[in-house]
């Protein structure tokens, strides 16, 4: 039995627009979960990042790519987003008469909000002859400004699929864009956008880790400033540096990612260490506080009361629709 007043809930909800209700904490929330999804035909899909009982409740798991691509073929009547706004809003664009709800509207990306589209606009207008590959980590009126969506799995392989003489524009993340630029050889017109959590780690800090952990292989994300990058055994997607420490045969990684995907790692090896690289910072803690929003609590409660529902004009989306739908056309191309 749920101790909540409802027109109380409602009030909050319509007020804050995100969840902040009491639950009875003897609550099963997990089995209420699993009862809400087979009544409501619910999916929940969840970001690495997430924290560890999200994704143990989660139906799917994954990165960007993932992600979105798992938002296009679920048959599921509402989709449950169990991450950030700009993801949810992807799930929005590509099921248009679908409820998609977010467990917390606050839950934002410091990346995301370092492109504002209306600056944007004024910089593309400056380059008329490029094109515009965006990552994925953006808002739908980025997204709309675009010509090809990208992540970091698939971010190579669509800048390669291009002809070697077209000139490209890739926002929002430097980072990843300088790293497409080393491999590719391309020479991209970087806007100037990073990832908070990505850029905040420690080069010195990782160089003395490494010395105390000398067989720990160092797995790094491409959003990762190229120092740290210079110095990793794998550069890869979130999903990639998953994979890879599951096929390797080192026994010990030191892990430059948002910490929350260690939990994954550990499930699936272990017999294997993981190291969360150090940041540069006094709390010493990697994690994204915009991802940590959500809780089982408010997961609860936004399937539930299907509540915040993300919202969106239809002309905004059918234009934001257009490159992820060229992106995942790439992909599935290329087998990705």
């Amino acid at each position: 039995m749920v101790d909540i007043n409802i027109e109380k809930a409602e009030a909050i909800l319509e007020k804050k627009g995100f969840l902040d209700i009491d639950i009875n904490p003897s609550l099963d929330l997990f089995a209420e979960i699993e009862k809400i999804k087979k009544e409501k035909n619910a999916i929940i899909l969840a970001h690495y990042y997430q924290e560890p009982d999200i994704q143990d409740v989660a139906d799917y798991i994954g990165d960007s790519l993932g992600l979105a691509q798992k938002a296009q073929s679920t048959d599921a009547e509402m989709i449950v987003f169990a991450g950030v706004h700009f993801m949810a809003e992807t799930a929005k664009i590509l099921n248009p008469h679908k409820k998609v709800v977010l467990p917390d509207l606050n839950a934002g990306c410091s990346l995301s909000d370092s492109a504002p589209p209306e600056l944007f606009k004024l910089f593309k207008e400056k380059h008329p002859e490029h094109i515009v590959i965006t990552y994925i980590n953006c808002s739908a009126g980025m997204k709309a400004l675009s010509d090809i969506i990208c992540t970091s799995s698939n971010a190579q392989k669509i800048v390669e699929s291009l002809p070697e003489n077209q000139k490209i524009i890739f926002a929002p993340d430097r980072n990843l864009g300088a790293y497409i630029n080393k491999k590719t050889g391309r020479n991209m017109v970087l806007w100037n956008g990073a990832c908070m959590v990505h850029e905040i780690f420690s080069l010195e800090k990782i160089t003395k880790l490494k010395i105390r952990h000398p067989q720990a292989k160092v797995i790094a994300h491409p959003e990762c400033e190229e120092a740290v990058l210079a110095v990793a055994d794998f550069i890869g997607s979130t999903t990639g540096l998953l994979k890879f420490a599951q096929t390797d045969p080192a026994t010990s990684f030191i892990v430059a990612t948002e910490a929350g995907i260690l939990h994954q790692m550990q499930k699936n090896c272990p017999d294997k260490t993981f190291i969360p690289a150090p940041p540069d910072n006094s709390c010493a803690c990697n994690d994204c506080p915009y991802m940590k929003l959500n809780t089982l609590e408010k997961l609860y409660l936004c399937m539930k009361y299907e509540k915040p529902e993300i919202l969106m004009d239809e002309e905004l989306r059918i234009a934001a629709k257009k490159p992820i739908d060229k992106m995942l056309e790439i992909s599935a191309r290329y087998g990705l």
